[in-house]
């Protein structure tokens, strides 16, 4: 046995650990709970001059698993981690990796996967990845994951397969253990040894093309040769197993189990359930019940022979999924686990359970009731364990609800100058729409001092009639939202980060199909699709494409200058030099270390008709811009408004100050504010000419996330921020002038 440590650690941290011991060449990831720790660690001890790993934030999941791939395919070692629909939106990049034999280590620490939205931990994401070839382990305590993930790459580089690490999300990701690590890098590395590819993207002598087009023929044998692979390595595993037993004193089998021998009740549950129904098991036999527990390290290959060895004697057994294959009588480990004892001839009783989704509690007494069912001589096969049936009131949420009275207040009001191609706006003063019918409602759970009601409140001031919302995931939808409770007083839809606008262009193509065709009466309703939290990171496709189609709607951007909702990490309109839990500030790292996303620009070069900077600093301008864009979105197509929005959580101020610091990344020209209309560009408030203009540590020393930048030793950082930020609104300015 080599050196070890002990250490008080969760599942992510010591996958982390792992990675930095062995020293991968690339990290590509996207921020998702709960794997995000992982990224997080890395990112600290990176800035902290620990480890050389080369981080790379992509836009979104697929992309990180498109990093990835070009990673390995130029002969790099190369890791990642991911969650619930994170995975499900990488998915299709995962038998690229496998059938094109790139070995890589993933994390996913598994979640429910939506809809409905729900961050909590069950299976539902990872049996996603059963058919996409990829070895599969699965780790039930955090020390198991520190152990695989090293054992997960020497499978990996040996068989030439990709390796997914999987384990509960919440339970075994974030709870903290006693466990053992390697005392020394070498260790680590010694066991997993070397690795070189010839055939890689990078040997320029001896070129190769990697993921050529194929016919039937070569296909059959491609798949041929990948499941012959996974037969080899499924030989593989438990010899791996049993030599890393003898470097830590830590012995892993395919299949675990506990008090089985005898048992005539078996339990079969994976990851950390299985830590709990050993409690269950020691209580009953003390009551005279030969009850048992198994768990599969292994997934992919699948362990049958292990499995039947271990549960033969049994004369029940109960298969417990934390998901479930809707309308085939059970989830994925129970269908197999029925297909395996039957081919070797067993000729007990199987049941399957469906439990613990969305994160729900499973304690010892809960695994106590499982085990009473297997001795129910009426046990029904399938069952959904733990849910019930609930009384649905109809009239729910009506008192909520705005009368159409309400919704035309005539404050404010807006007609186009055709000669002049711009919107000409009457009322909508401050004091004025004080009196229109607030959209969203008076409760909602945002941290004090959170810019999105605010925003969103001053964006409905200048907009009268009817509203539909679209959110996409973050913040300003977890707070407005909690289930039975809805903050929204008008229609709401909510979809995933990346596909928001997308979402929002089906709905008004049925409205306006349905008014076509007369299907519902004639009317005017104005379409807001609500991004932020990182949202036109991931979704900037998706909105380029509505943007593309010019279809009616307003995307209003809630910039708060990060992924908020997982708790800050950097978006690509996270400033530079600010910090976050993926860009930390140590002897090797300075926060953000590329310039902040101009994504107004970005939308005004798609030439929509309308687009518009807001601040609630400005509040006047803010109302007249969001009447405006109601007004092209209603008759000329798609309007953009970014609004600058307070975050002090992760900001690091104070909540009471939030709108001084808001006016002072715009008075610093940060965050200009202007308008692009009809291709024109207009600055609507200057602060040059209103003498208020101010360098950028006048807005960087309001924020905790940013004041370390005022030290000496990062005047560099601040100098090429002032110069981005004079660039570009220098750039701005001959806009304005030279239309």
């Amino acid at each position: 046995m080599e050196q070890q440590e002990t250490v008080f650690a969760n599942g992510n941290e010591l996958a982390a650990r792992a990675a930095r011991q062995i020293r991968y060449h690339v990290m590509g990831y996207y921020p998702i709970t709960p794997s995000t720790q992982i990224a997080e660690n890395l990112d600290m001890w990176r800035a902290e001059g620990k480890t050389d790993i080369r981080l790379i934030a992509a836009e979104g999941e697929h992309s990180a698993a498109g990093i990835c791939y070009g990673a390995s395919a130029a002969g790099g070692r190369v890791f990642g981690a991911t969650s619930a629909n994170g995975l499900l939106y990488a998915l299709e990049e995962m038998p690229v990796q496998s059938g094109t034999r790139m070995p890589m280590v993933m994390n996913v620490a598994c979640r429910t996967v939506s809809g409905p939205l729900c961050i909590k931990g069950d299976h539902s994401d990872i049996m996603y990845l059963l058919n996409a070839g990829w070895l599969i382990l699965f780790a039930p305590r955090p020390q198991a994951v520190y152990d695989m993930n090293l054992m997960a790459l020497k499978l990996a580089e040996e068989f030439m397969l990709p390796v997914a690490v999987a384990y509960d999300g919440f339970f075994t990701s974030h709870q903290k253990r006693k466990c053992k690590v390697f005392s020394q890098d070498r260790t680590v590395q010694e066991y997993i040894g070397s690795f070189t590819r010839r055939e890689n993207a990078l040997n320029v002598e001896n070129p190769v093309t990697i993921g050529s087009y194929m016919g039937e023929k070569d296909i059959l044998q491609n798949k041929y040769e990948l499941h012959q692979a996974m037969e080899r390595a499924g030989g593989r595993i438990q010899p791996v197993f049993d030599e890393y037993g003898e470097l830590s004193g830590r012995f892993y089998k395919k299949v675990e189990g506990y008090r089985t021998e005898d048992a005539e009740a078996v339990l079969v549950l994976l990851g950390s359930a299985f830590e709990t129904a050993r409690e269950a098991v020691d209580e009953l036999r003390e009551k005279g019940t030969a009850a048992g527990v198994v768990t599969l390290l292994v997934l992919r290959p699948f362990p049958a022979k292990e499995l039947w060895e271990t549960c033969r004697h049994a004369k029940v057994i109960l298969v417990g999924d934390r998901q479930d294959s809707y309308g085939a009588g059970g989830g994925n480990l129970s269908l197999e686990t029925r297909a395996c004892m039957q081919r070797f001839g067993y000729g007990g009783k199987i049941l399957a359970r469906v439990y613990g989704l969305g994160g729900t509690d499973f304690y010892k007494e809960d695994a106590v009731r499982l085990f009473a069912a297997c001795r129910e001589e009426t046990a029904c096969d399938f069952a959904y364990y733990g849910a019930e049936a609930l009384d649905k009131n109809p009239e729910a949420g009506k008192e909520n609800a705005l009368r159409p009275g309400d919704m035309t207040p005539g404050l404010t009001s807006c007609s186009y100058d055709s000669e002049e191609q711009v919107m000409r706006v009457k009322g909508g003063s401050v004091r004025e729409t004080l009196a229109m019918p607030k959209r969203l409602a008076c409760g909602h759970g945002a941290c004090p001092g959170c810019g999105i009601p605010v925003n969103l409140n001053l964006l409905m001031r200048g907009i009268e009639g009817n509203v539909v919302f679209v959110f996409h995931t973050g913040c300003g939808m977890v707070v407005t939202t909690a289930y039975p409770k809805t903050s929204f007083r008008v229609p709401y839809v909510h979809n995933l980060f990346q596909n928001g606008p997308a979402t929002m262009g089906g709905i008004i193509a049925v409205f306006e199909e349905k008014q076509r065709r007369g299907e519902m009466p004639e009317g005017q309703i104005t379409f807001v699709m609500v991004s932020g939290d990182g949202g036109m990171d991931i979704g900037l496709g998706s909105a380029l494409g509505a943007a593309c189609r010019n279809q009616k709607m307003i995307l209003f951007e809630y910039d708060n200058g990060g992924y908020m909702n997982t708790g800050y990490q950097l978006s690509y309109s996270t400033p530079y030099g600010a910090k976050s839990a993926t860009s930390h500030v140590g002897k090797d790292g300075f926060g953000k270390d590329f310039f902040h996303r101009d994504t107004a620009q970005i939308m005004a070069a798609a030439g929509i008709p309308y687009v518009a900077t807001v601040a609630e600093s400005n509040p006047a301008d803010f109302i007249r811009k969001a009447a405006k864009a109601a007004a092209y979105a209603n008759g000329f197509g798609m309007a953009y408004v970014k609004a600058l929005s307070a975050c002090p959580l992760n900001w690091n101020d104070k909540p009471e100050n939030e709108r001084e610091v808001v006016s002072a990344a715009v008075d610093c020209c940060f965050f200009p504010l202007y308008e692009v209309e009809q291709g024109t560009t207009r600055i609507t408030y200057d602060p040059e000419e209103m003498g208020k203009k101010q360098p950028v540590t006048d807005w960087l020393s309001r924020m905790g996330r940013t004041r370390h930048l005022l030290r000496e030793e990062y005047a560099e950082v601040v100098k090429a921020l002032q110069l981005e930020v004079d660039r570009r609104y220098a750039r701005l300015k001959e806009k304005a002038q030279k239309p």
